[in-house]
């Protein structure tokens, strides 16, 4: 069975993405769609895609098109998949699903009321070496810890830096864009959070520590943020997510449980994963147990399994996949939106 997408969004993120997709045999790129009609030929040009639109509306009521991958800004997210999906087009969504936890609510009743699936595309929870660790995790006992990072220092905060100086008249980058419900939470915050849904669940309380600074909207002055902590409290276990855009990490994310760790090189698309099993404390005079590699092997492009899961999800006449289901990405934008509040980050769509 053939999906015939359609991508709306030319930026970036959809090249990204297509280069994983075309891998996938069941995906057809059937058209591209661009607020520029010269930007959607040249876009259609290099994937090769046989159609082009600049009005979305149109792309949506298009017969000759099954679903639609939305590769916008985050601000975009609720009201082009809610045209997409009263049109009766399956939604592959980017990350963050949407502004907030109203829009995710509104979004998943669009789906539901259309009889069409609805997925956030979020890869750090379907790659092959994630769902390993999901199943090892029912073999290791009470799990007792989970700590997630992502930092990476964005290449637009030199840019941001100067913009607030006043030594450069840019618009902000959408990634800092509180107008475009940018900041370091919606960017790769929401990496190591939806994982720790994924696994856990729902936790019982939040607390976050949110780095911020002022930068131009049109209203004036607007917050944003550049970093943060957050720490979770389960029954019988805690959770932390650590992710920057100012600042580089090489910490790992490590999963503690009563019959060893976990340890993932990275938690946005994870590589290679470590078992270090439970062993006697050592008190600093011998190394402890020895580590085992039990990687699995990786999929040919890290986008390819968002789109396997989606057309999976269609062709198996499911109404949403399992990992990342409207559940898991509804708690998760819940959780965003405390952590916003509590940093005082808000968004013209809250």
């Amino acid at each position: 069975m053939s999906i015939r997408v359609g991508i709306i969004g030319t930026g970036r993120i959809s090249d990204w993405v297509l280069k994983g997709a075309v891998l996938e045999p069941r995906f057809v790129a059937a058209a591209v769609c661009s607020r520029s009609e010269e930007t959607a030929i040249a876009f259609a040009a290099k994937h090769c895609i046989p159609k082009t639109f600049n009005d979305i509306s149109l792309m949506a009521s298009d017969p000759s098109i099954d679903a639609i991958y939305i590769g916008t800004p985050n601000h975009t997210h609720h009201d082009i998949a809610i045209e997409c999906m009263s049109h009766g087009k399956h939604v592959l969504c980017e990350k963050p699903l949407a502004s907030n936890a109203r829009e995710v609510r509104e979004m998943i009743a669009a789906a539901r009321a259309n009889g069409v699936v609805l997925m956030e595309a979020m890869i750090s929870t379907l790659s092959p070496n994630f769902r390993m660790v999901q199943e090892r995790l029912k073999n290791l006992g009470t799990v007792r810890h989970y700590s997630g990072t992502f930092c990476q220092y964005s290449s637009k905060f030199d840019q941001l830096k100067r913009i607030i100086a006043g030594e450069e008249d840019s618009p902000v980058p959408s990634s800092f864009n509180p107008e475009r419900s940018g900041g370091a939470l919606m960017d790769i915050g929401i990496y190591p959070i939806y994982p720790m849904v994924t696994l856990f669940g729902r936790p019982k309380s939040v607390k976050a520590n949110v780095t911020t600074c002022k930068v131009p909207t049109s209203e004036g002055l607007g917050n944003i943020d550049l970093q943060g902590c957050a720490t979770f409290e389960y029954d019988g276990m805690s959770a932390t997510a650590m992710y920057s855009k100012i600042a580089d990490s090489r910490l790992r994310t490590e999963i503690s449980c009563e019959g060893g760790i976990l340890s993932l090189d990275q938690i946005h698309i994870t590589r290679q994963v470590d078992f270090i099993p439970h062993g006697a404390p050592t008190s600093g005079r011998s190394s402890g147990p020895s580590k085992e590699d039990i990687t699995v092997p990786c999929d040919p492009d890290e986008y390819f399994c968002e789109f396997k899961e989606f057309i999976d999800v269609i062709d198996n006449g499911r109404m949403e996949s399992t990992n990342n289901s409207l559940a898991n990405s509804l708690i998760v934008a819940e959780i965003m939106d405390e952590i916003r509040r509590q940093g005082e980050v808000s968004f013209p769509a809250d």
